[in-house]
């Protein structure tokens, strides 16, 4: 038989006894793929959570996931921990793609050593937010983890410090997403504190910095889990979550959700799609939704959704400092910000936590080249001792800084009134806002007519023989002289007064317009926001 002849050996075919190196990489990969063990993914099961790679592969497109730092393992030797070593070690880290576009992603693995966060943990962390940031891509952790290692002592806690200056580094730079799918405590907090966005899962997630163990024993109070750090606990009092969902597949379908109105990095426009929406509709039913008593509540979500395209309005702190809303919309298929007083709850004043929702979200579309539009009916600031003595003027000073600060386009819309400080705050003219509409029978004066009135004509109120009635009369002379919206337009602070129907329309054709809006700022390392 001729050499031509002989069978072909296989590349990668070994002598015997010798191992096929393709074949040991295949079983290495699987038994990373393992993490802790069949054992211990049945008990994340059993919980009702996924595993880090079911959560990656759910989330991304189908495919597109690759992985870095495979078998990375850790270094310790105390505590026994040579014995307890694992291909990736407690994280799965790398990047893919969602809805085509790239994202880095990392997600802690509760299977392995409680997902905790040693040294080479964090150093995979920080490599993927180093990619990040140098590539312009948004990213996204997967929390679900006991913490700090204890086992490798300060290490751990460099780790964190690692994770927190990136964090901040990737700030204004590229979208950052915390989803929080298990527990994170202690120092672990701070990194999704620190990020754009904080998605919770209801039951099944927590997040506090000091546990209820140890808070009975300082303090003797007693507290669950989930009263004291669960997500509805800090998505509707603390507002440490912007979002609450059931399970975790339908927060992480909202996080695709939520990414689709966002640029890939400050750099970029937010992404348009191809409009759906009529950009000429009228939308004579928001006539109908507000009503003309000044003190009447109503929702304003409601206005907000006639307002935009069709079904895009995507609310954002649905559940804390409700009097104010916040959120992503469409207008014509461009991605925009919403801010806008609610009047069915507390008459839509702004307040400590209201002020500081609006505020975070207008400097995130600021930081990202989102316009922004609001919808001003605002009374004023909330009074009383509390919010005084708690920092209404500091924090408060917190919104005029974010709107006055902005250079993406800003449009305002007055659609029932606007009195005192509330007026200047909510994107008024001076503080830079590029377009300022109201609707006609709205008001805007430094008080509401009854403060006024009680203000200006407190002798002739005392002298009157029915004092309500008196105090009526004035109020209407005075809504008629002062509170409306003619004033102001005849000043030039505002730009039109327009029919309601007409908002949709106008706000879309200003939005053309304005997307060539180049602002510069003077050269400054940073500004001194009252925080």
């Amino acid at each position: 038989m001729s050499k031509q002849d002989e069978p072909n050996q296989s590349a990668g075919a070994q002598e015997d006894g010798e191992t096929d190196p393709v074949e040991e990489l295949r079983e290495r990969r699987r038994e990373a793929e393992l993490g802790g063990g069949e054992a211990r993914i049945e008990r994340q099961h059993e919980k009702g959570k996924m595993t880090a790679r079911e959560r990656i592969d759910y989330f991304l497109d189908d495919g597109s996931f690759t992985e870095v730092d495979t078998f990375v393992e850790h270094r310790s030797t105390n505590f026994g921990m040579d014995e307890k070593e694992f291909p990736g070690d407690a994280v799965v880290t790398g990047y893919g793609e969602v809805d085509g576009r790239k994202v880095f992603v990392f997600a802690h693995d509760f299977t392995v050593l409680g997902g905790s966060v040693g040294e080479v943990v964090a150093d995979k962390i920080c490599k993927v937010m180093d990619r990040a940031i140098e590539n312009g891509v948004p990213v996204i952790g997967l929390n679900d983890s006991g913490g700090a290692r204890i086992q490798e002592g300060v290490d751990s806690l460099v780790g964190f410090a690692k994770i927190f200056e990136r964090n901040t580094t990737a700030s204004g730079l590229i979208p950052q997403i915390s989803a929080i799918m298990g527990p994170c405590a202690g120092g672990a907090t701070y990194s999704p504190a620190l990020t754009d966005f904080t998605f919770m899962v209801n039951d099944t997630s927590h997040m506090f910095i000091t546990g209820p163990d140890v808070i009975q024993t300082v303090t003797g109070e007693q507290v669950s889990k989930e009263e004291l750090g669960g997500a509805q606990s800090h998505s509707s009092k603390s507002g440490v979550a912007h979002f609450a969902y059931d399970s975790e597949e339908e927060a992480l379908d909202n996080i695709r959700r939520l990414l689709s109105y966002l640029p890939q990095n400050n750099m970029e426009d937010p992404p348009a799609v191809r409009s759906w929406d009529d950009p000429d509709r009228a939308v004579p039913e928001v006539a109908d939704i507000v009503p003309s008593a000044p003190r009447k509540p109503y929702d304003m979500t409601r206005v907000i959704d006639e307002i935009v395209d069709e079904e895009s309005f995507f609310e954002v702190h649905e559940n804390w400092a409700r009097n104010v809303v916040v959120g992503f919309a469409r207008m014509d298929g461009r991605s925009v910000g919403i801010v806008a007083n609610q009047p069915r709850v507390s008459a839509g004043t702004l307040d400590i936590e209201a002020s500081e929702k609006a505020a975070r979200f207008v400097r995130f579309c600021d930081s990202f080249n989102i316009p922004i539009c609001t919808f001003v009916d605002v009374p004023g600031f909330m009074p009383g001792t509390d919010q005084e003595h708690n920092g209404i003027i500091r924090r408060g000073a917190k919104l005029i800084y974010a709107y006055a600060e902005a250079t993406v386009p800003l449009l305002s819309v007055v659609v029932r009134k606007a009195y005192g400080g509330a007026y200047i705050v909510m994107s008024s003219k001076f503080l830079g806002s590029d377009v300022n509409y109201a609707w006609p029978g709205s008001e805007m004066a430094v008080l509401g007519p009854r403060g006024a009135v009680n203000i200006l004509y407190r002798d002739e109120l005392s002298e009157a023989e029915d004092t309500e009635a008196k105090r009526q009369e004035l109020m209407d002379e005075f809504r008629e002289e002062f509170a409306h919206p003619y004033g102001p337009a005849k000043r030039g602070y505002l730009d039109d007064v327009i029919e309601p129907k007409e908002t949709r329309r106008r706000l879309i054709d200003d939005l053309d317009l304005l997307e060539r809006k180049r602002e510069d700022s003077p050269p400054k390392d940073h500004g001194n926001i009252p925080l």
